[in-house]
């Protein structure tokens, strides 16, 4: 490889006519030699023969270019195309069914309520994809682990629908009732794939675009993570993900594709339907977009299949001995496609076909023959042969590339034109042509009447339907949920976090890591629990199960780490339980969806906790955290280093005061913030039981924190355990009473309810003493979740303004902080934005005053952020006097020394405004 080549004649001597003769022999004795051992050797042996001659040329300084591209043709080439197994004109019948009942149902539901809205054109271009999938490749539950997962693009679902209205799936009342979810008459269908809406039908939510590809990869990852660890049995399931080439414009599709090929995920298929159409003009007119996924694809070290030329292209192929029409298909653009296809025959004719060469191939065509002339993705053979291959590839993900017509077959007013995705309605010549097209035996009173087309149960079409879906165990989409369920522990399980930590300072997310610790060792539960964390494992303190769980990796621990032989060894396993996902929210939120619906997708209840900074989580991962509430996700999110001043030092970026309100908006979503340990324990507890044997489709979002402080045990003070738990659970519990209110000298007069929560608790503990002084006395409450207080609140009211003669009913928040139960001013305190608690205030019978961190962050200690945010013990103290001021129990001038006294600057710059 490193001797020098032999010097050849010079060739400086000869004529520019002379060389170029030359150089041609040369070329053609090359080319004649490499087609002899194509012939003689096989592909293998010519694709070694190649890379030796480009690692000779790379060391003897003639470096050969790397190509991210093919030729834009066709990947597979015809004589490598397997036969067809179906029946093609059963095939192309059912297919012309299925468009026209797509179409049909978005016309009838815009017609019964203007704008209601509906895609057409999306499912009109990759129906063929679509079907080959049905008939010939996706698997459903009958078979097994080698079911498939698929991810449909969210714009296609008419279609879906369409193909399941001939399965007798639905009925034409639910067809009727498309986006009329509502209807008096009768269930109707969802817009987009929605498992909250149709848990029984759809898997996955994908029309928020991007969310699908990622979410495919990493459930594709998962099903390998369950088989390493034996929790899966082995088997063939691939997972299907069907995208926009416009989608891919989304970080989010493209932000995980190395893992994928790191991971050698050879069980993912993506099928990209290049419409070259996004919503409102080409993806890329100037260019084509193919090549550009192409390169994309291959530099991630994907398997790319192109599909980009139907077989009547493969006539014209077969004798173009020069290459003219490769070298034309290089000069096309995007937008130059997408006029032959809105204008047919004879633009082609004229604009494409425009060198003698190329007219000379189609020389007796008409300008019928010339509309034959069609994109790859409709053309269901090379359909299937990308498919085929794609299935059978090992080693690496696949994308297959599809050419398809945005609005195939929609006639003059969608096909191919810049306004194709926005169409909803098509008048009755459009219709018309469309019927013609497809071939259906429809009249036109039929047409006009928007009727549907189906052949009946006993035809042929319906039969070849179902027999194929029989085969691939059953029909596709269809959510069953069966899992067993698991004994999980309860009780005695959490007596150790119910004592407190006997002086010891740990923190809550200290408390955390020690509950999953020990649910992790728990003989029944143990190897369901997932702990999940982005790259932060030592941040939070969970190195420490490191060395006894291990970091999942598919190539095991191919090297010696550095801290070899110490307790914390940094230790990857094939079979290993955590999930370290590097730098990134959103493949790790991934990673957890993926556990939390591996009840549903796989049977197997394995129990997530993903454990991020609070402030990447909600805002950095919100869109995910609604996909995984509509495929009903279960699982714990652990908001760590939570609130916006207990961490130290790092900012206003980093410190966190609004995720607990990102997360209230998630219906299904509970949220906590715990001030301590056993609270903790007692959330965790109660949402394995009712998530995982329960059966209750809900997840939850718990803070943790990071200041060390003795955790105390649960109160003792002739209350149970039980009414404490409950009170947790609902939002809220008395944690400690005044001293200062109690019978004998020295009574306090002036009473107060300080509610705190998370790292709040402190300050208040703290006010309470300070209180003392100004002879106010006061008990502390422990508000763990102003979102269920508040829901509780809001569905109190509701049934009473629905039952105006019933006595009134109180909510739990009421009940508790009545002037009978709890008498005095009401103050809250929160490490959070003050509109959080402020949610009470209308449901309470006086006002609660509210204390929060409004603003953004600051680098600082914390006394010194407690002070600027205004959430100390002496801004506690201030509202809670000022409170009792307005309240005509003291006056002013009380209030204004207690300023003084306090240290506190009245002309201070409020810190919302800095």
């Amino acid at each position: 490889m490193t001797n020098v080549p032999p010097k050849g004649p010079p060739r400086g001597g000869l004529s520019p006519q002379e060389r170029e003769q030359l150089n041609s022999l040369e070329t053609q004795e090359w080319l004649d030699s490499l087609a002899y051992v194509l012939a003689s050797a096989g592909d293998d042996r010519a694709a070694h023969l190649l890379e030796e001659l480009d690692h000779y040329a790379y060391f003897h300084g003639a470096p050969i270019l790397f190509k991210q591209n093919t030729p834009y043709i066709n990947t597979i080439d015809v004589e490598a195309q397997p036969d067809y197994p179906g029946n093609l004109e059963l095939e192309r019948k059912i297919r012309n069914a299925v468009r026209w009942n797509a179409v049909v149902m978005v016309l009838r539901a815009n017609k019964r309520a203007e704008g209601i809205g509906g895609h057409l054109a999306t499912y009109a271009s990759s129906t063929e994809l679509y079907e080959v999938g049905f008939n010939h490749f996706f698997r459903g539950h009958g078979a097994g682990v080698n079911r498939d997962l698929i991810f449909f693009q969210g714009h296609a679902s008419p279609g879906i629908y369409a193909r399941s209205f001939l399965e007798g799936r639905f009925s034409e009342a639910q067809m009727n009732n498309f986006r009329r979810e509502l209807s008096s008459d009768g269930p109707g269908l969802s817009s987009y794939p929605h498992p909250w809406l149709m848990p029984h039908y759809w898997e996955f939510p994908t029309v928020s675009m991007g969310l699908g590809p990622i979410q495919a990869i990493y459930q594709a990852r998962y099903i390998r993570y369950l088989e390493n660890r034996g929790l899966k049995a082995k088997g063939d399931a691939k997972v299907w993900a069907f995208l926009g080439d416009g989608e891919m414009d989304e970080p989010q599709s493209v932000g995980a594709l190395r893992f994928a090929a790191y991971e050698n995920l050879d069980n993912i298929v993506f099928v990209l339907n290049a419409n070259l159409q996004r919503l409102d003009g080409p993806v890329r007119a100037n260019s084509k977009v193919i090549q550009e996924f192409e390169a994309l694809f291959r530099g991630a070290g994907w398997n790319v299949i192109k599909v980009v030329w139907d077989s009547k292209w493969d006539e014209l192929l077969a004798k173009d001995y020069n290459g003219a029409i490769v070298k034309r298909f290089e000069a096309l653009v995007d937008g130059e496609s997408q006029r032959y296809a809105a204008f047919g025959g004879k633009e082609l004719r004229e604009k494409f076909f425009n060198t003698p060469e190329l007219q000379a191939l189609i020389e007796g065509w008409t300008d019928a023959d010339l509309e034959l002339l069609n994109r790859g993705g409709h053309d269901v053979k090379k359909v299937f042969a990308a498919y085929d291959a794609a299935v059978k590839h090992q080693g690496q993900p696949t994308v297959i590339i599809a050419r398809t017509v945005k609005g195939y077959g929609l006639g003059e007013t969608a096909q191919a034109r810049n306004v194709a995705h926005q169409v909803k309605k098509l008048d009755f010549h459009a219709m018309k042509d469309l019927r013609d097209l497809l071939e259906l035996p429809l009249t036109d009173e039929q047409v006009e009447h928007l009727d549907y087309y189906n052949p009946g149960p006993d035809s042929p079409e319906i039969r070849y339907m179902l027999e194929c879906r029989a085969a691939l165990g059953g029909f596709v989409p269809e959510r069953i949920v069966e899992y067993p369920r698991p004994s999980v522990p309860t009780g005695e399980f959490y007596e150790e976090f119910a004592a407190g930590s006997k002086g010891r300072a740990v923190s809550t997310t200290m408390a955390a890591v020690q509950i999953m610790s020990k649910l992790l060792r728990d003989k029944e539960i143990g190897k369901y629990i997932v702990p999940i964390v982005p790259d932060e494992a030592r941040t939070f303190g969970m190195d420490a199960l490191v060395p006894r769980i291990g970091i999942y990796s598919p190539r095991g621990q191919t090297y010696t780490p550095v801290d070899s032989g110490s307790l914390m060894v940094y230790k990857e396993a094939v079979n290993g339980q955590m999930l370290e996902e590097g730098l990134t929210e959103d493949g790790a939120m991934s990673s957890w969806i993926a556990a939390a619906t591996a009840y549903a997708n796989h049977g197997v209840p394995t129990i997530p906790f993903y454990v991020f900074y609070s402030m990447f989580g909600m805002q950095r991962i919100g869109d995910l955290v609604w996909a995984a509430a509509d495929q009903r996700a279960r699982g714990f999110l652990f908001g760590a280093t939570a609130g916006r001043t207990t961490l130290a030092g790092e900012g206003l970026q980093h410190q966190d005061g609004n995720s607990l309100l990102q997360a209230y908006v998630v219906p299904n979503l509970k949220v906590y913030d715990p001030a301590f340990a056993y609270e903790l324990a007692v959330i965790v507890e109660a949402g394995i039981q009712r998530m995982y044997v329960d059966n209750i489709d809900e997840f939850y979002y718990v803070t943790i924190d990071n200041e060390n402080e003795v955790q105390p045990p649960m109160p003792e003070d002739g209350r149970s355990h039980q009414e404490i738990h409950d009170g947790i659970l609902k939002g809220m519990y008395r944690f400690q009473k005044s001293g200062a209110a109690s019978e004998g000298k020295g009574k306090a007069k002036l009473r107060a309810q300080i509610l705190a929560s998370g790292p709040a608790m402190g300050a208040a503990l703290e006010a309470v003493q300070k209180l003392e002084a100004y002879g106010v006395a006061a008990d502390v409450w422990s508000v763990t979740s102003y979102k269920e207080l508040h829901q509780d609140a809001l569905l109190t009211q509701r049934h009473n303004m629905l039952h105006p003669t019933e006595e009134p009913r109180v909510p739990y928040v009421a009940q508790q902080l009545s002037q009978e139960n709890a008498p005095g001013v009401l103050i809250s305190v929160s490490d959070y934005v003050k509109l959080g608690a402020d949610g009470l205030n209308g449901h309470l019978d006086r006002k609660l005053w509210t204390l929060g961190t409004d603003g953004f962050g600051r680098s600082e200690d914390r006394p010194e952020l407690r002070d600027f945010f205004e959430v100390d013990a002496r801004h506690v103290v201030l509202a809670t006097l000022y409170a009792l001021q307005r309240d005509g129990k003291i006056k002013g001038d009380v209030v204004a020394k207690a300023i003084q006294d306090l240290g506190i600057d009245p002309e201070r710059e409020a810190p919302v405004l800095r």
